[in-house]
């Protein structure tokens, strides 16, 4: 139950850690500064699915790292693993 409030903080930070990710990975990739919306009449299809899975996969894998490690702190803190 303690932990609870350290997993809310760090979904706050692994968010806001993907978005600046997904911001420099879609630079990279030659885009545009704004990556489309799914309502940006004036992009194709195929560039709004792609940024949409390459924004979901940052974010997922970003959730996931930051939960592991802040799982792993704790445990090395308090010597108990969380969940």
């Amino acid at each position: 139950m303690a932990y609870k409030p350290v997993g809310l903080v760090l979904g706050a930070v692994s968010g806001m850690l993907a978005g600046a990710l997904f911001k420099q990975a879609w630079k990279m990739l030659g885009h545009d500064d704004d990556a489309p919306d799914a309502t940006d009449e004036e992009r194709a299809w195929g560039e709004v699915v792609t940024a949409a899975a390459l924004q979901g996969a940052i974010f997922a894998g970003t959730k996931a790292v930051v939960n592991r490690a802040g799982a792993a702190a704790t445990r090395s803190l308090t010597g108990t693993w969380p969940g």
